[in-house]
């Protein structure tokens, strides 16, 4: 069989996708418990830090039988300048999977062209499917389903907001973007969830929450935008979810965010601690959506 890469929603199917998170599921409800990953080595590249995404993949491997070695970008060859062509192919001669958490989407494209074994997408600037999968993953669990539901988006327009449209374009409900005129998504693919799914862009957050069925957000300013926090911080003043948002929402709406949080900035303390955050179960829900993907590529 040839190998498959997850760098993007989009690489899945909507069966193959709603296969993945029906997987996830059983996984965390302990109806399986085989170890396809026995002797098996994942290999995970950090050029960004972390916590849920290395934990969840670290621990997600163990669980399996395997194991995962972790690589900062700062002690591995790719550091001092090593092409990341010659690193994909030499992890594949001693690993049975990579997952790279960076900048550059390009790089994660080139990894993958040039390894011989699966290649996931732990996070880029563009892109960060794995964090989706497992918000999919906790709205189907708390809502039953997301086909019909209506997903709004409040803030920046970044790699989260577009795995969001791509999660759109693959399982077909609407999503709505609220973000200040000059940080909105990618536009290659917004155009693209476009033609495949009832998607929209507005400067307000009460039109993109009135009647969802989940509000979601992230920080103002991600890693590696540190010097524009506060030119940001002016940008998205009005941009917080707070508890006068959520009651535009329907009632049995719930909130997420990716984590870390800025309670104050993007997010109320109340609604972050409120009834209807789902923020920890989706932060769990990292650890079985990950395991299903694990098990999917390398198993």
């Amino acid at each position: 069989m040839p190998k498959r890469d997850f760098l993007a929603i989009t690489d899945f199917s909507k069966r193959e996708l709603t296969d993945l998170l029906d997987l996830a599921a059983r996984m965390k409800g302990g109806q399986i418990t085989g170890r396809p990953l026995k002797d098996k080595v994942l290999a995970m590249i950090f050029a960004k830090s972390s916590t849920r995404t290395r934990v969840s993949f670290e621990v997600g491997a163990m669980q399996l039988g395997g194991h995962a070695i972790f690589l900062s970008s700062r002690d591995i060859q790719i550091g001092r300048g090593e092409p990341i062509k010659d690193t994909a192919r030499v992890l594949s001669r001693y690993v049975h999977g990579i997952m790279i958490r960076t900048f550059g989407h390009d790089d994660v494209v080139q990894l993958a062209r040039y390894a011989t074994v699966p290649v996931i997408n732990g996070l880029t600037d563009l892109l960060h499917p794995c964090q989706v999968l497992a918000d999919l993953l906790t709205v189907r669990e708390a809502l039953g389903t997301w086909d019909g539901k209506v997903v709004a988006w409040v803030g920046d327009g970044n790699n989260m907001a577009n795995a969001w449209l791509q999660a759109a374009e693959v399982l077909g409900f609407e999503l709505r973007l609220a973000c200040p005129e000059g940080y909105e998504p990618n536009h290659e693919i917004f155009e693209r969830a476009k033609r495949k799914a009832s998607v929209s862009i507005t400067e307000l957050p009460e039109e993109a929450a009135r009647g969802a069925h989940v509000i979601n957000t992230d920080v103002w300013a991600s890693m590696g935008q540190e010097a524009e926090a506060e030119k940001r911080a002016l940008a998205f003043k009005g941009y917080i979810v707070d508890q006068d948002l959520m009651k535009l929402a329907a009632t049995d709406a719930i909130f997420l965010h990716c984590l870390p949080a800025h309670r104050g900035e993007e997010v109320e303390e109340a609604v972050f601690e409120g009834p209807q955050s789902r923020v920890f179960d989706q932060a769990e829900n990292r650890l079985h959506a990950q395991k299903a993907l694990l098990a999917t590529l390398m198993g």
